[in-house]
């Protein structure tokens, strides 16, 4: 199973994953992970990347689209994955598509978690009050000005990939304001239904003439008339033969005796 969660910062989207991931045995790629990790691992990429994540600015696509071709190669990836945080962009949607077909793979499925925005707001200064009252430190992303600015940022980068993946039939919403377990049993749910069959017209031509042949093949014979001309010709001569035979039975007529033979008779 391969999936990509859209949704807006704070839809659940790092929530969700987890619980595909501990479901279904799937690999949780998120990309800022999966660079600090190349990163810390000294890898090429790594190397490649360091030096663009010091200066804050974004990784090219191409370097990304690498790192999880390099993941999903792995052993443990080999049930499928969901991706969290990538594609952020069409652009990247569309290399992502090419390097999973160059790899013979397809995505399953995209899963758009829809919210309300201003609710995600509201939620965030409601998060913010309860962790003061609690006397504890907020989060980087418990402020609501940040999570308008990313809001933002989504509506314009991001949003467009909801109408690229319609396009191709791959995406499904989900209400992303409902209960956490309720959201993970409609995401279930969509990947639950069998898929239908694609038959190609290839193979629909080939068993269209495989049932001609066969009810050829179990339709009664009829007779040929080339073959019945020769019955009936063997028929008369059959009758020809034995009107013959009836003729040479016949006793032959017998022949009037001569007027001289009954004189000679008489004289007698």
């Amino acid at each position: 199973m391969r999936l990509i969660l859209l949704g807006p910062p704070g839809a659940g989207k790092g929530t969700q994953a987890q619980r595909l991931v501990a479901k279904h045995g799937l690999v949780h790629l998120s990309t800022g992970d999966m660079l600090r990790a190349a990163v810390a691992a000294g890898t090429p990429i790594g190397r490649q990347v360091k030096d663009i994540m010091d200066r804050g600015e974004l990784c090219p696509d191409d370097i990304v689209v690498s790192i999880i071709a390099d993941r999903i190669a792995q052993p443990d990836a080999r049930n499928g994955f969901v991706l969290d945080g990538f594609p952020r962009t069409v652009a990247q949607a569309e290399a992502l598509t090419r390097m999973l077909r160059e790899k013979g793979l397809d995505l399953d499925g995209v899963v758009e978690l829809k919210v309300d925005e201003g609710q995600l707001v509201r939620r965030i200064e409601s998060r913010i009050k309860e962790t003061l009252a609690r006397g504890e430190p907020l989060r980087k992303d418990d402020d609501p000005e940040v999570l308008k600015t990313r809001l933002d940022a989504y509506r314009r980068q991001t949003a467009p990939l909801i109408h690229h993946y319609r396009e191709k039939n791959l995406i499904r919403a989900v209400d992303g304001m409902a209960p956490m377990d309720e959201v993970t049993a409609a995401i279930n749910w969509i990947f639950a239904k069998p898929k239908p069959q694609k038959t190609s017209t290839k193979s629909a031509t080939s068993q269209k003439t495989k049932q001609k042949s066969t009810k050829q093949a179990a339709a009664p014979k009829k007779p040929q008339a080339a073959a019945r001309k020769p019955a009936k010709a063997a028929g008369r001569s059959s009758k020809a033969r034995g009107s013959k035979v009836a003729a040479a039975r016949k006793p032959a007529p017998k022949k009037a005796a001569s007027k001289g033979a009954k004189k000679s008779a008489k004289r007698r």
